[in-house]
């Protein structure tokens, strides 16, 4: 089973939604485990998606964003451009080429000054950005100004 470690004021609204999960899956399919999870933060303008197990994967959306791009627009690319970004419990972080992301409205919140370890990632929700990180020390900033990978 993998573990997930969470710290910060949404801790308790992604334990009962996974313990609840795996209970309704328990019971309705024996031996399938839940271990996918959603969140965004209290602007509202970045959420979160993934999984815990194998080490772990989130994908990030940033609905507003300005400056720089993290990463060059790729050629091959013919949608929108810097507002997805993926990251998985090992190796480099990246960005997806694809459409405008939608406003999401999820019921857990990662306040600000909430970190939560999904798989081998962690995350950080601070009014400056939300950062994730994978146990190699890779990952991604995200920011209405600023968004980095590193």
């Amino acid at each position: 089973m993998a573990e997930v470690v969470l710290r910060g004021p949404f801790q308790m609204a992604i334990i009962m939604r996974l313990f609840l999960g795996i209970l309704t899956l328990t019971l309705t399919t024996g031996a399938a485990l839940a271990d996918g999870f959603g969140f965004m933060t209290p602007s509202g303008n970045i959420y979160c998606n993934g999984y815990v197990s194998g080490g772990g994967a989130i994908g990030c959306s940033i609905i507003s964003r300005s400056g720089e791009y993290a990463l060059p627009k790729p050629a091959s690319c013919a949608g929108v451009w810097g507002h997805e970004f993926t990251l998985e419990g090992s190796g480099p972080a990246s960005m997806t080429c694809g459409g405008a992301p939608d406003s999401v409205d999820y019921s857990d919140i990662a306040n600000y000054g909430a970190s939560a370890d999904f798989g081998d990632i962690n995350c950080t929700s601070e009014r400056t950005g939300l950062t994730c990180l994978n146990k190699e020390g890779r990952g991604f900033l995200l920011s209405r100004r600023k968004q980095e990978i590193w």
